[in-house]
């Protein structure tokens, strides 16, 4: 393969994906899956760090996966193929919604009816989480934008970095999280453990109980991800994460081996934009440097049993 062809099929692997491009679609998006979000957090049993509300990259785009409603089994998947969004059950039930410009209102309202339409009962919290100033979905429509083209390019990212987040997950033996999407942060992400309890979170996420929180922080944690930035932060465009709770002395001192990571004062965590990794002639390597050296430093620091923690390669 010539130097081209090379850079056409990773373009192709791994999308540009500029927040002004999409920013719209994106505070869309954004709401939406968390309306599908919260029937996985009204369904699914509790599991241990609020993984039970998680969603799961496809090959399509999104899943909650199967989730129990008395002795049948629902599942809702984002299709960002043919732009759907798909309910089946177990008794062999589908219904669908197209993902097409509409409000959060409008969008809420007809996933409820779609939801009744397959006799689920399912009580949601009319709220966003983890969004400063947040409208109740009922009454959002100033959202109500979304781009086809936008939504495909952020689930093939989101595709890659499940696909190497994954490849990053095998090296370790200890207690550690799937690779799963948070959609109250709209971030992709996937957590070690040392196996020891740490101290109290101190909260304050914006429409978040602290008990939530606290409950996600139990335990002494280092945690990668990719999520689309803030914008007006000081991480305003889409970037790849890590950080480590609670935080080593000399953690944001120990550099990443990644050219462009820097950590960032303000969020407390080290940071290496998208766009550098999508630009680099292997994305794999630059990324799964970022992840292991920061791994690395926070376990080291923290003084983790690397030896029983650790596989070695």
């Amino acid at each position: 393969m010539n130097p081209m062809e090379t850079r056409a099929a990773r373009a192709a692997a791994w999308p540009a994906l500029p927040r002004s491009a999409w920013q719209d679609t994106y505070a869309t998006l954004h709401r939406w899956m968390q309306i599908v979000g919260k029937t996985r957090l009204a369904l699914s049993p509790m599991e241990n760090h609020y993984w039970h509300v998680a969603l799961y990259t496809t090959a399509r785009g999104l899943t909650t996966s199967p989730m129990p409603s008395g002795d049948r089994l629902v599942q809702v998947d984002f299709d960002f193929i043919d732009h759907q969004l798909v309910a089946r059950t177990s008794d062999s039930e589908t219904r669908m919604l197209p993902l097409e410009p509409k409000s959060v209102a409008d969008f809420y309202r007809e996933y409820l009816d779609l939801l009744r339409g397959l006799d689920l009962d399912v009580s949601i919290r009319p709220m966003p989480n983890e969004i400063p100033d947040a409208v109740p979905f009922p009454e959002d429509r100033a959202h109500a934008s979304y781009d086809r083209e936008a939504a495909h390019a952020c689930w093939r990212a989101l595709s890659q970095v499940d696909r190497v987040f994954k490849r990053f997950r095998n090296r370790f033996l200890g207690k550690q999280s799937p690779v799963h999407f948070w959609w109250g942060s709209f971030d992709h992400a996937c957590t070690r453990f040392s196996g020891r309890t740490a101290p109290p979170h101190p909260g304050g996420v914006p429409n978040l109980p602290d008990r939530v929180v606290r409950e996600s922080y139990s335990h002494e944690c280092a945690s990668v991800g990719w999520w689309p930035g803030t914008e007006g932060s000081s991480v305003p465009e889409p970037a790849f994460y890590a950080y480590a709770y609670p935080e080593p002395p000399g953690y944001a001192e120990a550099p990443a081996r990644s050219a462009g990571a820097r950590y960032d004062t303000t969020l407390r965590e080290w940071v290496l934009p998208y766009e550098i990794v999508c630009r680099a002639p292997d994305p794999d390597s630059v990324l799964l440097e970022f992840l292991q050296s920061t791994y690395e430093n926070a376990a080291r620091l923290g003084g983790w049993d690397r030896a029983a923690l650790e596989r070695q390669l």
